[in-house]
């Protein structure tokens, strides 16, 4: 497996631990009962809980990005040292990600989404240009 597809099968895991931290932060907040139920009613959250499920939803819309870029270096063979490079860094990115959003780190937050989506970037550029 490439490192570039690595990252992506990477990625999606933790996607899924995103998705459980959110699901267990929210058992805190307002109990299993209602995360398990149908949801007709949104109680309020903690701060803490709002932040990691928009860091889910954050995450969803990076990862169908990242997953287009992977796609496309695959399909195009432009995989390499660079591309690989930016895989990992998206990864790491994604990591240093939910801390910061979750905890409100200002302007870090946004750096750290800004590192993973130029390292998108790069991986699409570098298939254009190889």
């Amino acid at each position: 497996m490439s490192a570039e597809t690595t990252a992506l099968a990477l990625a999606a895991l933790l996607q899924a631990a995103q998705i459980g931290l959110a699901a267990m932060s929210m058992n805190r907040d307002v109990g299993a009962k209602w995360n398990a139920g149908p949801r007709d009613r949104q109680p309020e959250f903690s701060a803490v809980t709002g932040r990691l499920r928009r860091a889910v939803d954050n995450h969803f819309e990076g990862l169908v990005l990242f997953t287009i870029a992977v796609i496309v270096v695959s399909l195009s063979d432009a995989g390499g040292i660079l591309t690989g490079f930016c895989a990992w860094l998206y990864v790491l990115a994604r990591v240093a990600y939910i801390p910061a959003y979750a905890y409100g780190w200002t302007p870090w937050r946004s750096v750290i989404w800004g590192v993973g989506f130029l390292a998108t970037l790069v991986m699409i550029l570098a298939s254009l240009f190889s």
